[in-house]
């Protein structure tokens, strides 16, 4: 079948279960463009709790279709590629996280978003790249934290906080870490007006050259908002079709990685989402996400308490 013809499809069947399919930034441009909806992770989850359909398809990683279940939990939640992981969440595994966490008995646990049910089970408060500085900053700071599991995010945070009592669990996002610092900077002499917008996962040395640093939603915004023609993109490279056709008339140059044999500023996992997946899992309505009620409800708390924080 060609894309056209499985799109046709998909949205028969849409209608026909009263499917909604939520899509990340990162996948691609076909997936998004059968999407009701695009947006990051939380964004996608808190819309599959408030939306009225009885299906939600999430188009994108595991631990993203996780989160639409714990919010979710008397929903079908379809997941088209139960093996697209992430670097990143993967990079904590919740056994690891518990031991690590007893060791801390006085700290708050603070956790992106971007984990395991598990790891959000044993959180005190989650939180997203656009609001961890906030969430951070909710806690008393003589209250010690736990950051986990992104490293960076949570050394750019203790920068910005000043905080000497937060400990970072050692995890990172492959993609994330890979950008080329010296290429963003070649980029730049050959842009001079373009500004450089850098997600909060890179490391501490290519978040100091960005003009804006933020989450894929803040980005978009920024973008908009700017005066600037062209921008230098640090992040997933999937974003890009969203910046185009929001704002036709920019120009959006992707940051390349240190190794220019691969495509390493694109999340493989993301990848794996087709149309040819996404309307198996429509038909069969399987492969579904379950989650032990326990863990769920611990899941839950930790996110209620981000979501509580103004």
């Amino acid at each position: 079948m060609t894309n056209s013809s499985l799109a046709e499809r998909i949205e028969e069947l849409k209608r026909e279960k009263n499917a909604v399919i939520l899509a990340h930034y990162y996948t691609t441009d076909e997936v998004q463009a059968v999407a009701d909806f695009l947006g990051d992770s939380l964004a996608l989850s808190i819309k599959a709790r408030d939306i009225d359909a009885p299906i939600i398809l999430f188009a994108g990683v595991n631990f993203m279709a996780e989160t639409a279940k714990v919010l979710s939990p008397d929903k079908k939640v379809l997941l088209p590629v139960p093996e697209a992981g992430c670097s990143l969440a993967e990079s904590c595994d919740a056994e690891a996280f518990a031991a690590f966490k007893a060791k801390y008995p006085d700290h708050k646990v603070v956790s992106y978003v971007n984990t395991s049910v598990g790891v959000k089970a044993l959180t005190d408060v989650c939180c997203t790249s656009s609001n961890a500085l906030q969430v951070v900053n909710s806690i008393p700071a003589d209250q010690p934290i736990i950051f986990a599991p992104d490293r960076n995010l949570g050394s750019y945070i203790q920068k910005l906080t000043g905080r000497d009592n937060m400990v970072l669990w050692d995890g990172a996002c492959t993609v994330h870490e890979e950008f080329s610092l010296e290429k963003i900077l070649k980029l730049k002499e050959e842009h001079p007006a373009a500004k450089i917008v850098v997600h909060p996962e890179c490391k501490a040395y290519i978040v100091q050259v960005a003009d804006y640093v933020g989450s894929t939603a803040g980005i978009l915004e920024y973008c908009g908002q700017s005066d600037a023609d062209e921008f230098i993109v640090v992040t997933e490279a999937g974003i890009l079709a969203e910046m185009q056709k929001r704002y036709p008339e920019k120009r959006f140059i992707p940051a390349p990685p240190e190794d220019s044999t691969c495509a390493c500023n694109e999340c493989r996992y993301m990848k794996m989402v087709t149309l040819e997946n996404i309307l198996a899992c429509l038909e069969n309505e399987s492969p579904e996400v379950n989650l032990d009620e326990d863990v769920r409800r611990a899941a839950e708390r930790s996110i209620q308490n981000m979501v509580a924080i103004k």
